[in-house]
């Protein structure tokens, strides 16, 4: 059968793109659970992200072939760039694009011509500043091999990917349930007016999921730049992509966007074998429409407000 074709080095790339798509949804989540509106900026705080990083890194790194320790304390740096870019994009994003309508009680449909907006302009705007060819990640220095399973490899890259997705998984989900942070996020998600009426300060809430949405984006964005390098365009289908798996899992769960992330980049990368690599997208988008028609709530379709 097709499937046994290469099987396992798919499904290893899967998880990997899964990790990425897990991360942009969960900023997806978030700023759904408090807003119950779908930020279509967001993938433009992704590609901001790795914007981010990449001029951190080439300031830093110049001509140097950096190895050893010092390649992992170059992952860290660009992850901690991309991270606080993305952060301070989608801070802006909230108090330009997103607040002044809250106030005034605008209707949902202004928010979401609001968003595209914001996304269009963001897109033409790094165009236009940082040039329409895609720019490498100066020195590959997460290549190589570290295991294999069944034959197949796990490149450093993907042990990265993990890591980073894995810990940031566990970081926001112990937030959003133990912190005092997290609790108004949940008020806030539940029932924003009987928070607001019990003392939390719902901008300031919606501001900070707004920043921790975008500290996820922007260390996805310099992640999945690092293999493919960095472009003005490079968030429109990840962006699409991790809305999909937001939606598979769940919009507004947090568990959820990472069970989706992953099921959607294992799902849309196996058929690979069996049919042509252009199809992949087909498949992802297909899943999307699969799930509204017949499971709109998602795998788990718990409210970020009702989560433990």
């Amino acid at each position: 059968m097709c499937f046994t074709t290469n099987f396992w080095n798919l499904f290893i790339g899967g998880l990997a793109n899964g990790f990425i798509y897990a991360l942009i949804a969960l900023g997806y989540t978030l700023v759904y659970g408090v807003l119950r509106l779908i930020n279509f900026a967001h993938s433009e705080v992704f590609m901001s992200g790795a914007f981010g990083g990449l001029f951190v890194l080439q300031n830093v790194i110049g001509s140097k072939q950096p190895s050893g320790l010092a390649s992992v304390g170059l992952v860290v740096l660009g992850l901690a760039a991309g991270a606080v870019s993305g952060a301070a994009v989608a801070f802006l994003l909230e108090r330009v694009a997103y607040r002044p309508l809250r106030r005034r009680n605008a209707p949902r449909l202004a928010f979401l011509i609001s968003a595209i907006g914001a996304s269009y302009f963001l897109y033409n705007l790094a165009g236009k500043e940082f040039g329409r060819q895609p720019i490498s990640i100066p020195n590959a220095f997460t290549n190589g091999t570290v295991f294999t399973v069944f034959g197949a490899p796990v490149q450093t890259y993907y042990v990265i990917v993990a890591v980073v997705t894995l810990v940031l998984l566990v970081l926001i989900d112990r937030v959003v349930a133990l912190t005092r942070l997290g609790r108004g996020i949940r008020a806030v998600a539940q029932d924003a007016d009987t928070a607001s009426l019990m003392g939390v300060n719902i901008d300031r809430v919606i501001s900070q999921t707004f920043v921790i949405g975008g500290l996820l984006g922007g260390a996805a964005g310099f992640l999945y730049a690092i293999p493919t390098g960095v472009a003005y365009t490079m968030g429109f289908t990840p962006g699409i992509k991790a809305f999909t798996a937001a939606v598979l899992g769940g919009i507004g769960n947090i568990r959820g966007a990472m069970i989706g992330g992953l099921v959607l980049g294992v799902a849309e990368n196996l058929p690979v074998s069996c049919i042509q690599t252009s199809w992949r997208d087909v498949v992802a988008f297909g899943i999307l429409v699969l799930v509204l028609m017949f499971r709109p709530t998602g795998i788990l379709g718990e409210k970020l407000g009702r989560a433990a």
